[in-house]
């Protein structure tokens, strides 16, 4: 069972040193007890560069697969956990700050730009030499303004640098996105060959209604990442992009076969036929009977 660490106090008690603000706090991975290593229940956002491999990590269950200059981040709840190599000295940094720091603040006002705390183990960020060093130097002015004399300028200084840290974060993770669809220009051709593979197989009648967590499975992604690849690539979200294929297989069927509508949604994963009926009728303004009628004229 995962320990929990309850406060800024506690999360400190892991590299022996103290509190400079109750709720933020930025940790040397080389000065660590090596028990933050064990499971842990980080109750707080936190951002962790690994600087070196020194064991499998694990986030919330999966294992996150990493290399020195690897970036990720932990939401409030999730779990990690490292089985260390002892033959090799962790080397990083973890910010963390809890989320009253967002309530009322700056910072909490652009955090909805922020979404990658929603992305999941395949979403770890790998960064270029000179990303590294742009993100080693947020965490050093953080660092470096936590141990400063506070003044009445310190909080608002280190709101700043925290979001400074994050929307560099947030803009080398879209670099990110644009260097995967470079390496896979035939993104949308894929994705066309994968819906259209599990609708025309039999597998949406196996495993029901074609779902985006299935899909982006298909490219090792998490759904949320997928989902934001799809919508920055195809202008439109991931579900929509579903549907729509879903109603043109749909249109197909209802052109060039003489099966029932009944049929046709099942043959398309859908468990209740007005199910079916509601989706087509949204996506074309008309009813899957209607529209065959129409075309038979």
């Amino acid at each position: 069972m995962a320990g929990i660490i309850k406060s800024i106090d506690e999360f400190n008690d892991y590299f022996n040193q103290g509190t400079k603000h109750q709720h933020i706090a930025v940790g040397d991975l080389s000065r660590a007890d090596l028990t933050l290593f064990d499971p842990l229940n980080f109750n707080m956002y936190c951002v962790v560069l690994m600087d070196n491999q020194f064991g499998e990590l694990i986030r919330s269950g999966e294992v996150i697969n990493y290399k020195p200059g690897t970036l990720f981040t932990l939401r409030p709840g999730q779990v990690m956990q490292v089985n260390l190599n002892y033959n090799v000295k962790p080397r990083g940094w973890i910010l963390a700050f809890r989320e009253e720091l967002t309530e009322k603040t700056g910072l909490g006002r652009d955090f909805y730009m922020f979404d990658y705390f929603n992305h999941d183990v395949n979403d770890a960020l790998e960064l270029s030499k000179s990303e590294r060093g742009i993100l080693l130097n947020c965490f050093s002015n953080i660092y470096s303004e936590l141990i400063t004399k506070p003044d009445y300028l310190t909080g608002h200084l280190l709101r700043l640098g925290i979001g400074q840290l994050l929307s560099y974060y947030k803009r080398f993770f879209e670099r990110q996105f644009a260097d995967r669809v470079r390496c896979d220009n035939q993104f949308q051709k894929k994705l066309e060959t994968i819906i259209d593979n599990y609708l025309s197989s039999g597998s949406a009648q196996q495993l029901g209604q074609l779902k985006v967590s299935w899909c982006a499975k298909q490219f090792n992604l998490s759904p949320n990442y997928f989902g934001d690849l799809v919508k920055k690539e195809l202008h439109m979200s991931a579900q929509d992009y579903i549907h729509n294929k879903v109603v043109e297989t749909a249109k197909y069927l209802l052109d060039t076969t003489e099966m029932p509508v009944n049929e046709i949604a099942q043959e398309l994963g859908f468990n209740y036929p007005n199910h079916f009926n509601r989706m087509f009728r949204l996506k074309t303004g008309t009813t899957p009977l209607q529209y065959r009628k129409r075309i038979s004229k």
